[in-house]
């Protein structure tokens, strides 16, 4: 099985996509009675972008290695920390030369991007006195030391960096979030401060509305329990509630066949529960907060049945899952619109951010308003400059002729005319 096959979503560690590709085994299962039983073509699927401005380089680091058998075959015998560790990385000394020459060619390859990305950098900041190799420090996900050979610290920081980014990647989305929320409600009360008293309560109860036919949803059921994937069965599925089991139910949903639900997988499984209470059609739904909702979703599941935290969810892991309390009898799920995304003190302080990054912009654009005005004043300086020395040199030539002498070239000497 070929590493491309397992999506290697936004949210996936570098080493679990690594493990998950070579120990996935397929399982056969009978999918007689799902209506749509056309063949997953897995082969086809490519590895959406994880979100890193070092993605290509990672990708294609990843296809060069799979092509290595001894590589494919330590890899199979190690575990997650092992490969996070730096371990596995030592083994990249025994690849075979045409790998290694290609790793190399990617290195030297992912430097010169890196290299033009400062270049261009300083350039917009017309400073060009600064060191390259200094700056190629800030990137972790390579040495910079040795720009020509692929070697073995590469690898572990790629790695590792990869790993580090990753996790970190769902916390930025939530900020990421979070600031869009308080952004709309800032811009909400902007807008009220623009309108007279009756445009604003007609503004304001216009809002409380939409508010109340957005929390106007059917029940949404809580993710991963029983009542929920019951659910997607019966709807999505087309089988019979009354048949519902859930191993089944995990071969069925694993797309790919690898033996995992991974987390693009799994927030598949939630669409039912989303569309109940998002629709683009409507107004009052946001579908930025359904991405939110579907985050939220996916973390919870995996925090809930993700004994290892490898991100991937096994099939005993889904099985022990399953007869757990919480499965069978699960709280209600509190989706967005029952929550408070933020205190008044956040949004001051987020308004607080705005109006000094905007004070910030607007003295720079006074600023260079100022340049602009000199340069203008200068330009128009050296024009006046230039015409009174045209106007002299035209004086002085003039009076050259009353007095009969030859006029000056363009260089100052004399023209003289030619005996006839």
């Amino acid at each position: 099985m070929r590493w491309r096959t397992i999506p290697l979503c936004y949210c996936f560690l570098l080493v679990t996509c690594l493990l998950a590709a070579l120990q996935a085994v397929p399982i056969d299962i009978d999918k007689t009675k799902v209506q749509n039983t056309e063949p997953v073509e897995s082969a086809k699927i490519e590895p959406p972008d994880t979100g890193l401005y070092y993605d290509e380089y990672l990708k294609q680091v990843i296809d060069v290695l799979e092509t290595d058998k001894h590589f494919r075959e330590k890899l199979q015998k190690a575990d997650i920390e092992e490969i996070k560790s730096g371990k596995l990385s030592k083994e990249l000394d025994l690849v075979s030369h045409h790998v290694r020459t290609k790793l190399d060619e990617l290195k030297r390859q992912e430097v010169g991007r890196l290299r033009m990305l400062i270049k261009a950098k300083l350039d917009s900041f017309q400073d060009m006195g600064m060191d390259h190799q200094a700056l190629l420090k800030q990137f972790d996900h390579l040495n910079h030391m040795n720009p020509d050979k692929f070697e073995s610290t590469d690898l572990d920081m790629l790695i590792k960096a990869a790993t580090k980014d990753l996790e970190q990647y769902d916390k930025t989305r939530h900020e990421e979030f979070k600031k869009y929320e308080m952004m709309k409600e800032h811009e909400r009360r902007e807008y009220l401060k623009t309108l007279d008293e009756e445009k604003r309560k007609e503004e304001e109860s216009k809002f409380e509305e939409m508010k109340r036919k957005h929390e106007n949803h059917p029940k949404v059921n809580h993710p991963g329990s029983k009542d929920q994937l019951k659910e997607v069965w019966e709807e999505t599925d087309g089988l019979d509630p009354n048949d519902f089991d859930p191993k089944t139910f995990f071969k069925l949903h694993d797309v790919n066949s690898d033996g995992f639900l991974d987390e693009q997988e799994l927030e598949a499984l939630f669409t039912k529960e989303l569309e109940k209470v998002y629709d683009a059609q409507n107004e009052e739904d946001d579908m930025v907060e359904m991405e939110e909702e579907r985050l939220r979703m996916r973390e919870h599941v995996m925090n809930e049945v993700d004994t290892n935290k490898d991100r991937l969810v096994t099939l005993e892991e889904f099985l022990k899952a399953t007869e757990k309390k919480e499965f069978l009898e699960p709280d209600s799920w509190e989706t967005l619109d029952q929550q408070q995304l933020f205190t008044e003190e956040e949004l001051k302080e987020y308004e607080n951010i705005i109006a000094f990054q905007e004070n910030e912009l607007k003295k720079k654009a006074d600023e260079l308003q100022k340049q602009k005005e000199e340069l203008q004043r200068q330009h128009d300086q050296l024009e006046a400059q230039k015409q009174e020395y045209h106007q002299a040199v035209q004086q002085m030539e003039q009076r050259k002729l009353q007095q009969g002498i030859a006029p000056s070239g363009p260089t100052g000497e004399q023209k003289l005319e030619p005996h006839v």
